[in-house]
């Protein structure tokens, strides 16, 4: 069983940058799948970017195309989710998740889940 820790979170203004990141622990991440989601007080989780096993597939909400990249390093166990042009609308707890479903958008293919980091973004 993989276990998923985020880290990177953290308050900065409009238009900054942040970078999270997704550690394995438990098993290695080279054999998932990974999703990162989000989930802003009083709504429902959303998809933001997922990232196939072997990096050589993305998937990308459109809110976020052009401003958020996802990556992996097989070699360190760890997927990050770069974010720039940061917006107040960006403001929610990111999740990072494993599955084997490919790069899919839904939360029902992914199946170990990190605890979440909290990004605020300040206008």
């Amino acid at each position: 069983q993989v276990r998923p820790v985020e880290s990177g979170g953290g308050l900065v203004q409009a238009g900054d940058s942040l970078r999270l990141s997704c550690a394995a622990s438990g098993h290695t991440f080279s054999i998932y799948a990974v999703g990162w989601f989000r989930q802003a007080p009083g709504k429902e989780r959303e998809f933001v970017a997922a990232i196939s096993n072997s990096g050589g597939s993305t998937n990308y909400q459109d809110s976020v195309k052009g401003r958020f990249i996802i990556s992996r390093d097989n070699a360190k166990n760890t997927v990050y989710l770069q974010m720039n042009s940061l917006k107040p609308e960006d403001t929610a707890v990111y999740y990072c998740a494993a599955g084997w479903r490919g790069v899919t958008a839904t939360p029902q293919g992914y199946y170990y889940w990190g605890q979440g980091t909290q990004v605020t973004v300040s206008s």
